[in-house]
């Protein structure tokens, strides 16, 4: 019988890191994780109750101090994809609202969340058989995990992608506004001192412009068969 193991895909935003996770956990049986919609979650929350906005920015040590009255699980709908639940609410639409995204950055560089959400996620691992995917998952997350995958696409790309599922969600935007927010962000998350966003040493890199999710799962089901063989 294959072992089961862990299985982390790290990338900057948009760069179908999600779809490549959600695909493979499908195609395994494993149970998918999105860990940066845990980040929105919290930032929602914040929203929520005045201590995060853009007009005042975020006040960490007051979100720090509501993170017990976090929880954050994931279900899925009828036609099978994940929903993320917040205390019993499903906030999966409104965790992917611009303004979130304009906010979840600050928020996840703040070290109280960031240690409360990686013992959260830490403990979804431990049976393993998990795809989870994020910016620190094989560096801070699961240094240990037997599959790294890192994935990289233009800032450009990104954009066009990121504001499709937008608008397909019905949240709206303009391009010029999704590229700026997403060059913010890798800014952001590539130089926060708290788990910075960076390659591990033994992921293995994929470049992601414009590859077909068909040729996506060929690479990756060919390194898990390798990896649970190994």
């Amino acid at each position: 019988m294959d072992k089961k193991i862990i299985v982390a895909i790290d990338g900057f935003s948009s760069s179908g890191k999600s779809t490549m996770a959600k695909a493979l956990a499908r195609h395994t049986g494993y149970i998918y994780v999105d860990s940066g919609a845990m980040y929105r979650a919290v930032t929602l929350y914040g929203m929520r109750k005045g201590v995060v906005s853009k007009e005042n920015g975020v006040d960490a040590e007051a979100l720090c101090a509501l993170l017990p009255e976090i929880d954050i699980t994931f279900v899925k709908d009828a036609a099978g994809n994940q929903r993320t639940i917040m205390n019993g609410e499903d906030v999966e639409h409104e965790i992917r609202d611009l303004e979130v995204s304009e906010l979840v950055s600050p928020v996840a560089e703040i070290h109280g969340v960031r240690q409360y959400l990686v013992e959260m996620q830490q403990g979804y691992g431990k049976e393993r058989g998990i795809v989870m995917d994020g910016r620190d998952i094989g560096t801070t997350v699961f240094p240990d995990a037997e599959m790294k995958v890192f994935v990289e696409a233009s800032a450009e790309i990104r954009a066009h992608r990121r504001l499709k599922e937008m608008l397909e969600e019905g949240n709206h935007a303009t391009y010029e506004e999704v590229l700026h927010n997403i060059m913010e962000r890798d800014r952001i998350d590539s130089t926060r001192k708290e788990s910075p966003l960076r390659k591990a040493e033994d992921a293995i890199t994929f470049y992601n412009n414009e590859v077909p999710i068909e040729e996506q799962m060929m690479v990756l089901i060919k390194i898990f068969n390798e990896r649970v063989k190994g």
